[in-house]
Protein backbone atom coordinates (compact mmCIF):
# COMPACT_ATOMS: atom_id res chain seq x y z
CA UNK A 1 0.00 0.00 0.00
CA UNK A 2 1.57 3.51 -0.93
CA UNK A 3 0.30 6.28 1.63
CA UNK A 4 1.46 10.12 0.78
CA UNK A 5 1.81 12.36 3.82
CA UNK A 6 1.24 15.99 3.88
CA UNK A 7 2.54 17.73 7.38
CA UNK A 8 -0.57 18.56 9.06
CA UNK A 9 -0.85 14.44 9.66
CA UNK A 10 2.19 13.62 11.22
CA UNK A 11 2.78 17.16 13.13
CA UNK A 12 -0.96 16.92 14.67
CA UNK A 13 0.15 13.69 15.92
CA UNK A 14 3.31 13.59 17.17
CA UNK A 15 1.72 17.29 19.50
CA UNK A 16 -0.63 14.44 21.08
CA UNK A 17 1.75 11.92 21.44
CA UNK A 18 0.60 9.32 18.89
CA UNK A 19 2.77 9.40 15.49
CA UNK A 20 3.42 5.66 16.03
CA UNK A 21 -0.78 5.30 14.87
CA UNK A 22 0.33 5.94 11.07
CA UNK A 23 2.93 2.92 11.45
CA UNK A 24 0.31 0.82 12.79
CA UNK A 25 -2.37 1.54 10.25
CA UNK A 26 -0.30 2.19 7.20
CA UNK A 27 3.15 0.68 7.78
CA UNK A 28 4.97 2.89 5.82
CA UNK A 29 4.57 6.47 5.09
CA UNK A 30 6.00 8.32 2.09
CA UNK A 31 6.57 12.37 2.34
CA UNK A 32 7.84 15.09 -0.52
CA UNK A 33 10.85 17.56 -0.22
CA UNK A 34 8.83 19.94 1.52
CA UNK A 35 6.89 18.38 3.87
CA UNK A 36 10.47 16.94 5.31
CA UNK A 37 11.33 20.06 4.93
CA UNK A 38 8.25 21.75 7.08
CA UNK A 39 8.72 18.45 9.46
CA UNK A 40 12.62 19.23 10.11
CA UNK A 41 12.04 22.84 10.50
CA UNK A 42 11.54 21.73 14.21
CA UNK A 43 14.82 20.25 15.90
CA UNK A 44 12.41 17.49 17.81
CA UNK A 45 10.86 16.81 14.50
CA UNK A 46 13.97 16.48 12.67
CA UNK A 47 15.33 14.03 14.73
CA UNK A 48 12.25 12.06 15.19
CA UNK A 49 11.99 11.99 11.63
CA UNK A 50 15.81 10.69 11.43
CA UNK A 51 15.13 7.88 13.63
CA UNK A 52 11.54 6.76 12.42
CA UNK A 53 12.53 4.71 9.18
CA UNK A 54 9.15 4.31 8.56
CA UNK A 55 8.84 7.92 7.03
CA UNK A 56 10.45 8.11 3.98
CA UNK A 57 11.06 11.01 1.81
CA UNK A 58 11.14 10.44 -2.26
CA UNK A 59 11.87 13.18 -4.60
CA UNK A 60 8.97 13.93 -7.24
CA UNK A 61 10.10 13.04 -10.76
CA UNK A 62 7.44 14.34 -12.87
CA UNK A 63 7.79 18.43 -11.97
CA UNK A 64 4.67 19.18 -14.71
CA UNK A 65 1.94 19.64 -12.37
CA UNK A 66 3.41 21.36 -10.04
CA UNK A 67 3.19 25.12 -11.44
CA UNK A 68 -0.20 24.44 -11.58
CA UNK A 69 -0.92 23.52 -8.18
CA UNK A 70 1.23 25.95 -6.47
CA UNK A 71 -0.90 28.74 -8.12
CA UNK A 72 -3.87 26.86 -5.64
CA UNK A 73 -2.30 25.12 -2.40
CA UNK A 74 1.08 25.60 -0.53
CA UNK A 75 3.93 24.08 -1.65
CA UNK A 76 3.60 20.88 1.05
CA UNK A 77 0.20 20.01 0.13
CA UNK A 78 1.24 20.60 -3.71
CA UNK A 79 4.26 18.22 -3.87
CA UNK A 80 2.02 15.79 -1.67
CA UNK A 81 -0.60 15.72 -4.57
CA UNK A 82 2.10 15.52 -7.22
CA UNK A 83 3.82 12.61 -5.81
CA UNK A 84 0.80 10.55 -5.01
CA UNK A 85 -0.39 10.83 -8.21
CA UNK A 86 3.00 9.99 -9.49
CA UNK A 87 3.02 6.96 -7.64
CA UNK A 88 -0.11 6.39 -7.72
CA UNK A 89 -0.93 6.06 -4.12
CA UNK A 90 -3.62 4.73 -2.29
CA UNK A 91 -3.83 7.18 -0.27
CA UNK A 92 -2.89 10.80 0.70
CA UNK A 93 -2.81 12.13 4.17
CA UNK A 94 -4.08 15.77 4.39
CA UNK A 95 -5.87 18.07 6.57
CA UNK A 96 -6.49 21.38 4.91
CA UNK A 97 -9.90 21.80 3.14
CA UNK A 98 -8.78 23.46 -0.61
CA UNK A 99 -6.22 20.45 -0.22
CA UNK A 100 -8.68 18.07 0.17
CA UNK A 101 -10.34 19.86 -2.72
CA UNK A 102 -7.63 19.87 -5.38
CA UNK A 103 -6.66 16.41 -4.20
CA UNK A 104 -10.28 15.37 -4.98
CA UNK A 105 -10.20 16.62 -8.42
CA UNK A 106 -7.25 14.21 -9.28
CA UNK A 107 -9.09 11.31 -7.98
CA UNK A 108 -7.42 10.87 -4.64
CA UNK A 109 -8.25 8.76 -1.98
CA UNK A 110 -7.94 10.94 1.22
CA UNK A 111 -8.10 11.11 4.58
CA UNK A 112 -7.23 13.53 7.39
CA UNK A 113 -6.02 13.08 11.10
CA UNK A 114 -9.68 12.59 12.05
CA UNK A 115 -10.30 9.84 10.01
CA UNK A 116 -6.49 8.05 11.15
CA UNK A 117 -8.07 8.61 14.76
CA UNK A 118 -11.51 6.67 13.17
CA UNK A 119 -9.63 4.18 12.01
CA UNK A 120 -7.44 3.65 14.64
CA UNK A 121 -10.45 2.90 17.00
CA UNK A 122 -12.26 0.57 14.75
CA UNK A 123 -8.85 -1.54 14.74
CA UNK A 124 -8.87 -1.42 18.62
CA UNK A 125 -5.95 0.77 18.40
CA UNK A 126 -7.31 3.27 20.72
CA UNK A 127 -9.61 3.41 22.66
CA UNK A 128 -11.42 6.22 21.84
CA UNK A 129 -11.38 9.17 19.34
CA UNK A 130 -13.29 11.63 21.95
CA UNK A 131 -9.83 12.19 24.43
CA UNK A 132 -7.73 12.80 20.98
CA UNK A 133 -9.66 15.35 19.73
CA UNK A 134 -10.13 17.24 22.75
CA UNK A 135 -6.37 17.23 22.47
CA UNK A 136 -5.92 18.41 19.56
CA UNK A 137 -7.87 20.99 20.05
CA UNK A 138 -6.24 22.07 23.10
CA UNK A 139 -2.94 20.50 22.74
CA UNK A 140 -2.03 21.24 19.12
CA UNK A 141 -4.89 24.21 18.42
CA UNK A 142 -6.55 21.81 15.33
CA UNK A 143 -9.72 23.14 14.62
CA UNK A 144 -12.77 20.94 13.97
CA UNK A 145 -16.00 22.34 13.46
CA UNK A 146 -18.61 21.48 16.40
CA UNK A 147 -20.79 19.65 14.27
CA UNK A 148 -17.86 17.41 12.75
CA UNK A 149 -16.62 16.57 16.25
CA UNK A 150 -19.89 15.78 17.32
CA UNK A 151 -20.71 13.61 13.89
CA UNK A 152 -17.47 12.24 14.30
CA UNK A 153 -18.38 10.94 18.36
CA UNK A 154 -21.67 9.19 16.83
CA UNK A 155 -19.78 7.35 14.27
CA UNK A 156 -17.67 5.96 16.59
CA UNK A 157 -20.35 5.02 18.86
CA UNK A 158 -19.15 7.84 21.72
CA UNK A 159 -22.24 9.85 22.56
Amino acid sequence: MIIVSDTSPITNLIQIGKLELLRQLYQRIIIPPAVYAELAFLEHQKSLLEKEDWIEPNEIYDQTLLPALLLRVDRGEAEAIALAIELKADLILMDEQTGRSVAEEFGLKITGILGVLVQAKQIGLIPEVKFFMEKMRNEASFRIHPQLFEDILKMVGEK
